[in-house]
């Protein structure tokens, strides 16, 4: 497995700013593969890993206000590519705004729906 993987369990530490915030088992995310235009729904755990055609997605993990499970999820992801040392996108993703940081990809978008919290 790629070296940029293990990197995404030591970047979670970085504050979100004031507001409190609960940490999720993990989170659902969202892939498309922009040339077939296959949706795929992907559900990951914190410190886990997935395949998305030619991609890697790990999510390092997957916060949400403070009670409010519902609200805007927040979650650390690594995305990385077979052909690639480097990771093409890592960062925090935010599911109310993914074009606040979003993964730039010839063709595949992934992006955050919510956090799992059961």
């Amino acid at each position: 497995m790629k070296c940029w993987i293990a990197l995404v369990a030591g970047l979670v530490a970085a504050p979100l700013g004031a507001q409190e915030v609960s940490v999720g088992k993990g989170a659902m995310l969202r892939g498309l593969d922009k040339i077939t235009g296959e949706v795929a729904d992907i559900t990951l755990n914190n410190g886990e890993v997935a395949r998305m055609g030619r991609i890697l997605i790990a999510l390092g993990e997957c916060r949400y206000p403070s009670g409010n499970p519902s609200g805007d999820a927040i979650a650390y992801l690594a995305v990385g590519e077979d052909t690639r040392d480097e990771p093409v996108f890592s960062g925090w993703m935010f599911a109310s705004s993914p074009a606040l940081n979003a993964m730039e990809h010839r063709r595949y978008d992934v992006w955050v729906m919510r956090c799992i919290t059961e």
